[in-house]
């Protein structure tokens, strides 16, 4: 049976993809015990019905979350069953916007303040995303992008076959993009900013991208970074992985690394991967 774990920061956007999830099929259960995880699945099993799998959601509401969270899913595995832990994340900031907005106490303890209750929490759930099979960042998501997001991760992790890379342009003076699997940091080439009649455009104008890949240093970035992904691409897919997420990053997330995003995608599509670019800070600066 598909087993998908949803789990993450409060008010990192779990209801919404536990919602996308009931759409496509699966059937969705809220804080169940992770003690009881096996036994609820040998349930769903001997019921007979049709689902596209199964959703188990888990966070810190459950007491026995940090003792029995490795147990669970060691003997879900030993079952034969084909697991993916989606761990959900946002900044501190718009944690703490999202909490303000909707006037939630933080579930990580009773009276505590939500800065004190978004810290608590990453040390509880540091397990839980250390052994993610997918980070998602939704802190620049609409609820729509987020869905779309879930439906497309899901849909691309089906059968042992299908692969997905999700390329991010970013700036760095706007902060590394949080569920980034690799991160590379291409400011050391030449920057189209300081050309006057090149600062307005983005890397997704041809000037821009000319100016960027035609340079020799560009050339043997993409020649290294190339073969970096030959091996990375085959390791991260044995070891069970569906969704890898690289992030490319200059200084204002414009120029360099929308470029590089771009020219990445497109090699990476040649060689039959399903690819998503993502350009977080094109509108930014």
């Amino acid at each position: 049976m598909r087993i998908v774990v949803i789990t993450g920061m409060s008010g990192s956007g779990k209801s919404t993809a536990v919602r996308a999830l009931e759409d496509e099929g699966f059937y969705c259960i809220d804080n169940l015990p992770v003690r009881l995880f096996r036994q609820f699945v040998e349930l769903i099993e001997k019921s007979g019905e049709e689902f596209e799998g199964v959703v188990l959601v888990t966070d810190i509401r459950g007491r026995d979350l940090t003792s029995g969270i490795e147990t669970s899913f060691r003997e879900l595995k030993e079952a034969g069953h084909q697991m993916e832990v989606l761990f959900f994340d946002a900044s501190d900031e718009v944690l703490i916007r999202r909490f303000s907005e909707t006037r939630r106490r933080h579930p990580a303890e009773d009276h505590c303040s939500v800065p004190d209750g978004i810290r608590i929490e990453r040390e509880r759930l540091a397990w839980l995303r250390l052994n993610a099979t997918c980070l998602i960042d939704t802190s620049e998501f609409t609820v729509h992008q987020l869905k779309d997001q879930v439906i497309q991760i899901i849909r691309g992790g089906e059968g042992s076959g299908h692969f997905s890379v999700e390329l991010i342009s970013f700036g760095f003076r706007y902060g590394v993009p949080l569920d980034a699997n690799l991160v590379m940091d291409v400011r050391f080439l030449p920057n189209p900013h300081f050309v006057p009649e090149l600062r307005p455009q983005t890397g997704l104008d041809e000037a821009i991208r000319h100016f960027v890949l035609d340079k020799p240093e560009t050339v043997e970035f993409q020649r290294i970074f190339g073969e970096l992904l030959a091996f990375l691409i085959p390791a991260y897919r044995r070891e069970g992985k569906s969704y890898l997420t690289i992030a490319i990053g200059c200084t204002g997330g414009r120029h360099r690394s929308v470029a590089l995003v771009e020219e990445t995608a497109r090699l990476l599509r040649t060689a039959g991967l399903n690819v998503r670019c993502i350009h977080r800070d094109t509108e930014k600066g």
